[in-house]
């Protein structure tokens, strides 16, 4: 998996870089701002990009308008937000276009290197992958604009869970239910957003962000 790294702190952009390679990433590009972030999106050899949202030069949101960015020349670019701050906007406008391969988590709640490797191979690979603080405020987004109305409480948990990138085994483990009734609970919950099967979609992805998107 080839990956462009955007963080300006160095230490932790070194240590990411290592924690990649140990893992079998290979880093095709690593830079500390905005501008050099948008050259290497521009990059063909890539396929995945972790990326932190404020960079220099102005420390606001170059990270994420050089992701928006390539985006729009390369729809679908998996993109792995790391941030400091939840901030919903940001998560809103990647995860707009509807396409997936998006993730973002907060820097001081991965804790465990599994946790970040398996959220990049998710987001690579098409998946959707939210930190928890996230999808709250993105939840309180959508229920303020009516999108939730039809999903009963454990239908949202369900949802919520599967936003964080969880395998339906995973689901039923956290809510201690059976895998049977969290596959019954999903398939409810693609009819209420209707969400129709497809060859050309990943209805799982398609459920996660027609909730999160409000």
């Amino acid at each position: 998996m080839r990956v462009v790294l955007a963080e300006d702190l160095f230490l932790l952009r070194d240590g990411l870089t290592r924690t990649l390679r140990e893992h079998g990433c290979e880093v095709v590009a690593s830079v500390d701002n905005g501008p050099a972030l948008v050259r290497a999106l521009a990059r063909t050899d890539l396929d995945v990009a972790v990326i932190d949202v404020r960079l220099p030069p102005t420390h606001t949101d170059e990270g994420l308008k050089a992701a928006l960015q390539a985006r729009r020349s390369r729809p679908g670019l998996p993109v792995l937000i790391l941030s400091q701050y939840v901030d919903p906007l940001y998560a809103h406008e990647l995860l707009a276009s509807g396409e997936g391969s998006v993730g973002y988590l907060l820097k001081d709640r991965v804790t465990r290197t599994a946790q970040f490797v398996d959220a990049l191979r998710t987001v690579a690979t098409g998946g959707t992958v939210m930190d928890p603080q996230v999808i709250a405020r993105l939840l309180t987004r959508s229920e303020k604009r009516g999108r939730t109305d039809s999903l009963t409480p454990r239908e949202r948990e369900v949802l919520a869970l599967m936003a964080e990138g969880r395998s339906n085994a995973a689901v039923a483990q956290a809510l201690h239910i059976s895998e049977s009734a969290v596959a019954k609970h999903i398939a409810s919950i693609f009819a209420k957003l209707r969400i129709e099967q497809s060859p050309e979609d990943n209805r799982r992805v398609l459920a996660v962000l027609a909730y999160l998107k409000g």
